[in-house]
């Protein structure tokens, strides 16, 4: 046996030779026959294209994720099969897209189901599917339902109880079980060996699972694109096919419109060499049937406070944690839907639900770097708003602008801006350290206080002055046209109370400052995601000037943490305010932040009483109404985590 194996291995090292003498290109993939006259020492890469599709939703934009990589091979991979072997690592390379409209198809079988005729995104969530994001199709072929397909179990299990039986001249088919196929994976011809993005978030699940709405993706080992045809054109779309897949687009981007509503698009890619323009590789997936426009937000009606007539000039002011992308995962939200985790459904929702209430100041918090260049800035522009944005002072996740934020915006016609501020925390922390303190920042101590001071949260300041101002009346002898906003967002991890209410306090101490310059009769509002209950220190600061002594926040024992708070006594500030919601509605929401893990109230609208009244704020909506689309926010109808706030404010 050893002699045997040690000719097999002459010969195939004499094959090799051979072909490295004759070779003087670039090799081409190799076939299965090839790979075998390989050296061990040489080494080989497996070519893989990957690429995915977000469900496509009427008017969101569509962005295919496209990604070409090659892995290298080893031993342990000789007797495996790969889409593509080769010498050498993918080349620099660039795609080419192409997207078809498919043919109508009917998706549930079942009359009474209501996603025969509606395709909002409601509707076809899987807290509406009833979680289980799997269609069926009957196969038992003495039945009246033989090739039905239902959109989920229970579909199917009410039009069961109306099938008969049917004699039929059809070979009895093997097992009488309904074939369980993932919703989005009806599939014919050449779309039959489509396999599914695995999903990580499903612990115990096949490689092979995919969520509710992920595509499928065409084996790579289907048709070739011939070299002498166009490029990006492929041959599995021409003949026959024509009259059912319609071609769409060549662009990178797709966005859906109503003719594409209930149906699926199909999408191929193709990767070329950046230098010699040959084909490296190319895919093709179908993505799930494309939903219409999400409905209109619900409005959110507006209690009206008890206040005194007259006043001054009125405005309407909101403060809305949108939730950032980078936050946005199926881990952090697994009874979500994946696609309406994605900024591009989202987005749509948020923007629509901003202006849908007609406010005159915005408060963002989460808003993404990238997001608000791309996306928010132009929208919100577009509406009649002008703003600025701060990010938070650490370094982007990955890609640039992939960080977090705050914005302020303000309705053009109602208010100009007299200036703006920026507040970074860690800033403050140094200063704190270096000349409060007195310490060597790069001392043991000066960096353990550093270190747990330093969150990288921001704050935003604006002085905004009436567009059209109010004149002296015989009641109104100096009337107030400007206000100052401040928009925050603080840490949120709940096991630092102190690192919270350290940064409400020296927020409120620039503040002070920044007010008491500017005149002592400044309105001003505190808006924005405060991450503290109003059982908290932080609640107790703003609402009370002070903190008790005794209260639990500012007494943490933990020896191996530093104590970033001075003494309770010096843990104050000069500013009368009071909350919006607490004034108007004798209470606080239930809460404003509503997942599966937690159900509170982290968000607050603050307000100096000497100068500012409310005069309305909106309920945040029941349960019931929260949960109608959904086990818990976000959901398809409420696109972020938390629930936007409302109030209509007056000066004094």
């Amino acid at each position: 046996t050893t002699q045997k194996r040690n000719e097999l291995v002459h010969i195939v090292d004499n094959r090799v030779d051979v072909f490295q003498i004759l070779s003087r290109q670039r090799p081409p993939a190799l076939s299965g026959d090839d790979r075998i006259a390989m050296s061990p020492k040489e080494s080989m890469y497996s070519w893989h294209l990957s690429l995915r599709v977000d469900r496509p939703v009427e008017g969101c934009n569509v962005r295919p994720h496209a990604y070409m990589y090659g892995k290298k091979l080893d031993d342990r991979d000789s007797g495996q099969n790969h889409n593509k072997v080769c010498r050498e690592p993918p080349p620099n390379h660039e795609f080419s897209y192409r997207w078809f409209r498919g043919p109508a198809v009917e998706y549930c079988a079942y009359e009474g189901c209501p996603r025969r005729t509606s395709f909002s995104p409601h509707e076809w969530s899987k807290h509406a599917l009833g979680g289980s994001g799997c269609s069926l199709q009957c196969v038992s072929t003495q039945s009246s339902l033989y090739k039905s397909t239902f959109c989920n179990a229970p579909c199917f299990v009410k039009a069961w109880k109306t099938q008969y039986t049917v004699e039929r001249d059809v070979p009895q088919a093997r097992s009488s079980t309904p074939l369980r196929r993932r919703t989005g994976s009806y599939v014919e011809d050449d779309d039959a060996r489509s396999v599914g993005s695995t999903n990580s978030a499903r612990s115990g699940m096949s490689s092979n699972y995919n969520a509710p709405g992920t595509p499928r993706e065409i084996s790579v080992n289907g048709p070739k694109t011939p070299s002498d045809l166009p490029k990006g054109y492929s041959n599995e779309y021409g003949g026959g096919q024509s009259e059912e897949w319609v071609e769409i687009s060549n662009a990178q981007f797709y966005v859906p419109h109503a003719d594409d509503v209930g149906r699926k698009l199909k999408l191929e890619a193709a990767a070329y060499s950046v230098e010699s323009g040959e084909l490296l590789m190319h895919r093709v997936v179908k993505t799930d049937l494309v939903l219409s426009r999400t409905p209109d937000p619900e409005k959110r009606n507006l209690v009206t406070a008890k206040s005194a007539a007259g006043g001054g000039a009125r405005f309407r002011i909101v403060t809305y944690n949108i939730l950032a992308e980078i936050y946005a995962t199926q881990q952090q939200y697994p009874y979500a839907d994946l696609w309406s985790l994605s900024w591009d459904f989202r987005f749509q929702n948020i923007i629509r639900e901003i202006v849908d209430v007609g406010p005159d100041i915005v408060c963002l918090q989460e808003v993404q770097a990238d997001h608000y260049e791309s996306h928010l800035y132009n929208a919100m522009h577009e509406a009649g708003f002008e703003g600025v944005y701060k990010q938070k002072t650490r370094q982007s996740m990955g890609l640039t602008g992939k960080v977090d934020g705050c914005a302020l915006f303000w309705r053009r016609t109602k208010f100009h801006l007299i200036e703006s501020y920026s507040i970074e925390f860690n800033e403050l922390a140094q200063r704190q350290v270096t000349t409060v303190m007195g310490l060597n920042p790069r001392s043991e101590e000066g960096a353990s206080i550093l270190n747990k001071l330093s969150k990288d949260n921001v704050a935003q300041l604006v002085v905004l002055e009436l567009a059209q101002q109010s004149m002296a009346s015989r009641t109104n002898r100096d009337p107030i046209n400007q206000v100052c906003i401040a928009n925050t967002h603080l840490y949120s991890n709940k096991d630092c109370p102190d690192v919270k209410l350290w940064q409400t306090l020296h927020l409120l101490q620039e503040l002070d400052t920044f007010v008491m310059a500017r005149g002592t009769n400044l309105p001003l509002m505190i808006c924005g995601d405060f991450n503290s209950t109003p059982e908290s220190a932080v609640y107790d600061l703003l609402s009370r000037q002070a903190v008790h002594p005794g209260h639990p926040d500012v007494n943490i024992a933990d020896d191996n943490a530093p104590n970033v708070l001075p003494d309770i006594m010096s843990i104050t500030h000069s500013h009368m305010l009071s909350s919006v919601y607490l004034s108007v509605l004798g209470e606080e929401p239930k809460f404003t932040n509503y997942t599966q893990q937690f159900k509170g109230v982290l968000d607050y609208m603050w307000y100096s009483t000497q100068n500012l009244r409310p005069l309305s704020a909106a309920p945040i909506p029941e349960e019931s109404v929260l949960t109608r689309h959904g086990d818990a926010l976000p959901s398809t109808q409420y696109s972020s985590d938390h629930i936007m706030q409302i109030s209509d404010m007056q000066c004094l």
